[in-house]
């Protein structure tokens, strides 16, 4: 099958856009009937650089029809599958997308992009809502030839090309720009993707100048990772015929039978080294939206609060957050439980800062509660992260960082931040407190992790919650009902801070909360208070 890329020429000028334009419908008109795939470059409807959400929708306004009608003509005079990059209209939103055209000039299938930057999201607003959910990767089936996709940023993300790989695909078509890396960075990234998915790759992009070393690359990579094309920066077309059922094989380790490498690679996979992903991880708490209900200590009024049963329960039922109490033991150990005290919630006494974890283990945490439960062991801070990492977030109550005979233990603190680094969660954790010696050395020691202020155990420090805040740099506030008012949830969120309010139980106690403005409410009874809002 003969390949046909096409490269044209980029501008940052947005007033040169209908020349570029034009320029690049001419570099269709030169692609033939001896054609069988043609790739251009991603954003083909914004032919120059747009430096404003509004200049991006008069491109797109003005080009998008135009450019789709063309390709779907090229398709058709050239008897070729064309693929080209441009926006999409969904639910009124726009989208990154790669149109799939066959040989009759139809729309077979389209790719929408997965990874987009920051500037796409917050600058462009595209719409990025169904790059949060679970998904297989996209593979289009066109004359019996295997498709899936790359666009721009995606190529940065290799963790993805193993699941590329799974589906046995035959081309990636690679619509992009990439436009601040070099030719080389562009070929290593390309043939790494050929080699590890077993599949043509076939990149389209635009040079930023003939003479630049950086931009442009559009080329064709077989699947051992030879470069069949690069047109480095040069604007125009190229072909290389290719054979989409060569496939390249090698020994699976030293005098083992042929194989694809992905299929070597899956032998020996183990999941549990690489960062937290799958179906199950959550939005971050950055980008999880509001309002929201907190589990309380878990689902404490079905398991053990503070329990690996409750988290689980609020986790699988869909709980936004889950809240839980930290306090380091003697010998250091950080684990989860409620009082300062042990004998409420176990069948121990003392302190539990006086016991050694190994002591603590000795005790049971479940009898209390009911026997069903008779024989559950303490939890520690590792084994929540371990399990939950990324699958909710966390509102970490620090009760206490004296140790040792620091007041303000540098030592747990570390700990629990090491932790939290371990299990790759720090994008999905706040500290909670309302100790402003606690506030003060989260502030220092990680600054970058959200900060929430408590309430604290006087009225004075309850009702002066915001200007506590304020001075600890906290990004919220955990308000104390019966301690605040319409004014203060205004008055905070005018200041950037989101509200949670400890706590509620009742249906229309919660209800009023949410009326007040309140972003997240802390609950005991996750099932019957989640369900406020459908």
């Amino acid at each position: 099958m003969k390949v046909c890329i096409i490269q044209p020429a980029y501008s940052t000028d947005f007033g040169r856009s209908e020349e570029y334009f034009e320029a690049q419908l001419k570099l269709l008109e030169k692609c033939n009937e001896t054609m069988d795939i043609i790739v251009m470059p991603e954003s083909c409807d914004i032919p120059c650089l747009a430096k404003s959400r509004e200049e991006g929708l008069i491109s797109v306004r003005k080009f998008n029809q135009r450019l789709l009608d063309y390709v779907s003509k090229t398709a058709k005079r050239c008897n070729a599958m064309c693929f080209v990059n441009a926006r999409s209209t969904v639910d009124g939103g726009l989208r990154n997308t790669t149109y799939c055209f066959n040989r009759q000039g139809e729309i077979v299938g389209t790719y929408d992009k997965q990874h987009l930057t920051p500037g796409e999201v917050e600058k462009m607003k595209l719409d990025s809502e169904y790059s949060f959910e679970f998904s297989e990767p996209t593979v289009i089936e066109i004359e019996g030839i295997r498709f899936a996709f790359m666009v721009c940023y995606d190529n940065y993300f290799y963790e993805g090309f193993s699941n590329i790989a799974r589906r046995n695909v035959d081309v990636i078509i690679n619509c992009s720009h990439q436009r601040s890396d070099t030719h080389q960075a562009l070929q290593i990234m390309t043939q790494f993707l050929a080699y590890n998915t077993n599949s043509y790759v076939i990149r389209a992009s635009v040079s930023m100048n003939e003479n630049s070393d950086i931009g442009g690359g559009s080329m064709v990579v077989a699947p051992d990772g030879t470069v069949l094309v690069h047109m480095q920066s040069r604007v125009g077309i190229e072909t290389v015929d290719i054979d989409v059922r060569k496939k390249y094989y090698k020994p699976a380790g030293f005098g083992n039978p042929l194989s694809a490498h992905y299929e070597y690679i899956e032998q020996g996979r183990r999941p549990w080294k690489y960062r937290p992903a799958g179906s199950a991880i959550v939005r971050p708490d950055h980008m999880m939206p509001y309002p929201r209900f907190c589990a309380h200590r878990g689902f404490s009024t079905i398991a053990p609060e503070n329990s690996m049963p409750a988290f689980g329960a609020a986790v699988a039922m869909g709980a936004d957050e889950i809240e839980f109490d930290l306090w380091p033991t003697k010998d250091g150990e950080i684990v989860s439980i409620h009082d300062p005290v042990l004998d409420r919630v176990s069948d121990g006494m003392g302190n539990v800062s006086d016991k050694n974890y190994e002591e603590l283990l000795s005790y049971d945490f479940g009898v209390k509660y009911s026997e069903k439960f008779k024989g559950m062991r303490i939890v520690t801070f590792e084994e929540i992260l371990k399990k939950f990492s990324c699958h909710v977030v966390m509102n970490i109550h620090i009760k206490s960082l004296r140790y040792a005979g620091e007041e303000y233990s540098r030592t747990v603190l570390q700990k629990m931040i090491d932790l939290i680094d371990t299990y790759d969660c720090r994008k999905y954790v706040y500290f909670m407190s309302g100790d402003d010696g606690v506030l003060e050395l989260t502030k220092e020691m990680a600054p970058d992790i959200c900060r929430c202020c408590g309430g604290g155990d006087t009225e004075e420090k309850r009702w002066s919650i915001l200007e506590r805040a304020m001075k600890y740099e906290c990004k919220k506030v955990q308000l104390v009902k019966g301690y605040f008012n319409q004014e203060m949830v205004d008055q905070a969120h005018a200041s950037g801070l989101i509200c949670n309010v400890f706590w509620s139980d009742d249906v229309e106690e919660a209800r009023m909360f949410l009326e007040m403005g309140i972003d997240t409410i802390l609950t005991n009874d996750y099932n019957t208070i989640s369900q406020i809002i459908t």
